[in-house]
């Protein structure tokens, strides 16, 4: 687990689809990452155990469910990402609309990153965004990470790579 000063970050346990269905079904989720086709609880279970618990196991990180710490509702998610096209582990992060623009993006990102960095000894993270995801592309700058060219993603589509 993953502290920060508002925020517990953890990996994700199949208990959780309810809250990655209604993450991943968000008008955010869908305008910015994509429709991942999650139409039910046991579709939410089945991306969860190809994606996220597989992470885990063959990578030793994955994303990570982010909480409040003051009352343990579930807000976002936050982690690493290893793709077979890239490289390098890339960082993700998607939130509730109503959990949006107070910082906890940034809290929980800079968080993965220092983990990242510190425990997992990982040298270089990027970033992948849609160009029309502006506050991704300010938050992955905030990082520290900079615009480094483009990166075809696996449905074809165009996005940004950014780099530290």
């Amino acid at each position: 687990m993953i502290y920060t000063e508002r925020l517990k970050l953890r990996e994700y346990t199949l208990k959780d689809a309810p809250f990655i269905f209604k993450l991943m079904n968000s008008e955010g989720w869908l305008k910015n990452i994509g429709d991942r086709n999650i139409k039910s609880l046991e579709d939410a279970e089945t991306y969860m155990q190809k994606n996220y618990l597989s992470s885990y196991e063959e990578h030793g990180f994955g994303p990570y469910l982010v909480s409040l710490i003051e009352n343990g509702t579930p807000i976002g998610s936050a982690g690493l990402y290893k793709r077979d096209t890239l490289e390098h582990p890339d960082i993700g992060f998607a939130f509730l609309p109503e959990h949006g623009r107070k910082g906890y993006a940034f809290e929980a990102a800079q968080a993965v990153m220092q983990f990242a960095s510190e425990t997992l000894k990982l040298k270089t993270i990027v970033g992948i965004t849609i160009p029309e995801n502006i506050s991704s592309i300010k938050l992955l700058k905030k990082l520290g990470l900079s615009e480094v060219g483009n990166y075809t993603y696996e449905d074809g589509e165009e996005l940004l790579l950014f780099s530290n």
